[in-house]
C-alpha cells in the first residue's frame, strides 16, 4: 500500500506555521535603564484642579535620562496663561516590562516650585515615552490634584 504524504505534509506545515505565528514573539521588547537612557523632547497638556476651578497647563521641554537613574532637563510651561522657564532634576526607573516612573523636582529661577511624580510606559523600541502625572506636591507639602499627560520622543 502506497501512502501519499504530500497533502498530509502540507497540512502539518500550515498547522505548524499557525502555531508559531500565534506564540508570543521572541522579539518582544524588553526595556532597561541603559537602553532607555538618553535625551528626549516632550510636550505636556492637562488641567490643574484648584479650589477656584480648573486651570489649563501646557509645556514643552527636553530631559536627559541618565543610565544611573538621574535626570536633568528644562521646560517652558504655561499655567492658566502664566508663563515660566523651568529646570528639572530628579530620578527615574524603568522595568523590563517597559513601565516607567519619574520623580522630578521643578525649579523656577532656582527656587523649588513643585515635585511631580509621573508613571507610564516607554515604547516604540525605547524611543517614545507616554506618562500621566500621578501627583504634584508643592514645597509646603500641599498636594494639587492634576490631570496631565506627557509624550516624549528620543532625540538623536
Amino acid at each position: 500500500m502506497k501512502r501519499k504524504l504530500g497533502p498530509t505534509t502540507l497540512v502539518l506545515i500550515v498547522f505548524a506555521m499557525f502555531v508559531v505565528s500565534t506564540a508570543p514573539s521572541a522579539l518582544a521588547q524588553t526595556c532597561s535603564m541603559a537602553g532607555a537612557a538618553g535625551p528626549y523632547g516632550f510636550t505636556a497638556n492637562g488641567t490643574l484642579l484648584l479650589p477656584t476651578g480648573a486651570v489649563l497647563i501646557a509645556a514643552a521641554g527636553r530631559v536627559n535620562l541618565h543610565a544611573d537613574g538621574t535626570l536633568v532637563g528644562t521646560e517652558a510651561r504655561s499655567v492658566g496663561g502664566d508663563f515660566a522657564n523651568e529646570t528639572l532634576t530628579g530620578t527615574w526607573t524603568v522595568n523590563a516590562s517597559c513601565t516607567l516612573k519619574v520623580t522630578a523636582m521643578v525649579f523656577v529661577s532656582g527656587v523649588l516650585n513643585r515635585t511631580s511624580v509621573l508613571v507610564g510606559v516607554i515604547d516604540d523600541n525605547m524611543t517614545e515615552i507616554r506618562v500621566v502625572q500621578k501627583s504634584l506636591t508643592l514645597p509646603d507639602s500641599t498636594t494639587v490634584p492634576v490631570v496631565i499627560t506627557f509624550e516624549g520622543r528620543r532625540i538623536f
